[in-house]
């Protein structure tokens, strides 16, 4: 009756609401970052002056998960945040990350650690070799 109804009509309001999936079709349509731009953002990043420890780790490990190995551009600004928060450890492992990111490509470390060797000196960053922790 009456009652009934009001009731039925309530339960249809309160009752999930199942609707199917539209289709959607995500594209970029933004622009293009050139490699010039990506280097010139991540030097900038770790140019800041007032970087803290967790910001350095951070951007190192949002840089490292790219396929790439990053150029010695960036690596110097990242090694000269690590010199300005004291923090040698970080320094090295940032070295050891680009050997272990370079993978079978054996040609790669030792062009970035010759690329980055006055900087090492200026800063010194001694590198894993030269402290023979590449051999544990």
């Amino acid at each position: 009756t009456q009652s009934s109804a009001v009731v039925e009509t309530i339960l249809s309001c309160c009752r999930p609401q199942y609707h199917s999936p539209l289709a959607a079709r995500c594209y970029s349509h933004g622009k293009q970052e050139t490699d010039e731009e990506f280097d010139a953002r991540w030097i900038t990043y770790f140019s800041k002056p007032d970087i803290d420890a967790w910001e350095l780790r951070k951007g190192m490990n949002t840089l490292i998960g790219y396929d790439l190995v990053p150029e010695p551009k960036i690596l110097d600004a990242a090694l000269r945040a690590c010199r300005r928060l004291n923090d040698l450890a970080s320094a090295i492992r940032i070295l050891e990350a680009v050997k272990d990111k370079a993978g079978p490509h054996k040609e790669i470390y030792p062009y970035v650690v010759q690329e980055l060797r006055p900087t090492l000196s200026e800063l010194g960053i001694p590198t894993p070799e030269e402290l023979g922790i590449d051999k544990a």
